[in-house]
């Protein structure tokens, strides 16, 4: 069973790897010449690869690890099949989009993707109503459950419309926006509250407050997703309903924040010097929530959404800064037998290069605003890329070292 969970691990990382190279392929396009390679292709390959290779392949991994019901054994054999298709589908939409963008390889792969989050939904809920506990865990998994397959919505509209060759700018945003949210702030963010959910239960069963935040950043996901339709008209009265929104996810995370700080020291999954990990994850996701309250004010929502580098800047702190090093300090916690010393140097030059990103992005934003260049930042850009392909490739061969050991 050991090697069994070490080689998903490791395809889980590997896939990370892959994530990351084309990142770098990415940037060096900007800055040198490669006319071979369509680089709007490649993006919808590289993103969708990160969702599904990386994030989603992670998070399965571990929901499927925290069922209690039967061995870790048979649980991993019986998700095995599930973990393939979506291995397979992730590498398909990888593949495929670079050489025909929205073409038919490329959407039979997305939606056999979909089809595989499905599957995994239904049979996960099931498991999850057999656990003898009744936890706020297992409500925030269900809940990461159906908000993976609202997210789906929007992919299907986008796909009908790419079919159909059907292009209306406004539409074609809005899904993109639904599919991104509904991702981001539903099925990654509430597996991985889940997973704290189920480290903090140890010391607070049913504790009242955990629940209060549960159910406000539950009642606010759907609200919160308008946060990304503001270049809209909106009526008043909803305007006000997305403020509440994000003024309450901002709430809920202060309450869960004074939880942990006031039981980390007897919890022992808090225990251990990788905490500097979730210290970084907890400023990212401060960052964010701050963030999505700013781009309430209507000055500020357009100049978000009027620059690239903003906008590319907010996704990385999502996706990197927050989800990815959620799920790597997760598994460290875990999992800390599999991970050598050089993955744990590994991690540290990974997270130097998304602080690097993250800075490179905000310089490049603000000097868009104001019409400012900045001398060589494309090519500092791709450096801090390079940096994260280092310190996910040294994460890599730490995990090969452990497994030949």
């Amino acid at each position: 069973m050991r090697q069994l969970s070490i080689n998903w691990i490791r395809v889980v990382y590997f896939n990370l790897l892959t994530v990351a190279f084309v990142g770098v392929i990415l940037r060096y396009k900007i800055v040198y010449s490669l006319p071979f390679i369509e680089q709007k292709n490649l993006l919808h390959g590289h993103s969708h690869f990160a969702f599904a290779g990386w994030i989603t392949q992670a998070l399965m991994f571990l929901l499927i690890f925290q069922l209690k019901h039967q061995s870790f054994e048979n649980i991993l054999h019986k998700y095995n099949w599930l973990l393939i298709g979506n291995l397979i589908t992730a590498w398909g939409m990888l593949l495929s989009f670079p050489f025909q963008g929205y073409g038919f390889y490329s959407i039979l792969f997305s939606t056999l993707s979909i089809i595989v989050s499905y599957a995994f939904a239904i049979i996960f809920w099931k498991d999850l109503n057999q656990q003898k506990e009744n936890k706020i865990a297992f409500l925030s998994f269900k809940a990461a459950l159906i908000f993976s397959i609202l997210s789906s919505f929007g992919a299907f509209g986008l796909a009908a419309m790419m079919i159909k060759h059907i292009i209306i700018q406004k539409w074609s945003l809005l899904l993109i926006y639904f599919f991104l949210h509904f991702q981001y702030n539903g099925w990654f963010f509430f597996a991985c509250l889940g997973l704290l959910f189920m480290q903090l239960e140890e010391k607070l069963p049913s504790n009242p407050k955990l629940k209060t935040v549960f159910w406000l950043l539950a009642a606010s996901c759907i609200p919160a997703y308008l946060l990304s339709a503001l270049w809209l008209p909106i009526p008043k009265v909803i305007y006000i309903i997305i403020i509440l929104a994000a003024f309450a996810q901002l709430a809920a995370w202060l309450i869960l924040l004074q939880k942990i700080v006031t039981i980390k020291s007897s919890v022992h999954f808090f225990q251990t010097k990788s905490n500097y990990i979730f210290v970084l994850v907890a400023i990212a996701f401060t960052i964010k929530l701050l963030l999505q309250i700013f781009s309430t004010v209507p000055a500020l929502s357009q100049i978000s959404f009027g620059f690239r580098p903003i906008v590319v800047g907010y996704l990385h702190l999502v996706l990197l800064a927050t989800l990815s090093l959620f799920i790597t300090g997760f598994f460290v916690k875990t999992f800390s037998n599999y991970f050598s010393k050089k993955s744990y140097a590994g991690i540290i030059v990974f997270i130097c290069g998304i602080i690097s990103t993250e800075i490179l992005l905000l310089l490049q934003g603000s000097a868009d605003i104001f019409y400012i260049i900045i001398p060589f930042i494309n090519e500092l850009l791709f450096v801090a890329a390079l940096m994260l392909f280092a310190g996910i490739l040294l994460i890599n061969l730490g995990l090969s070292e452990k497994k030949n050991n």
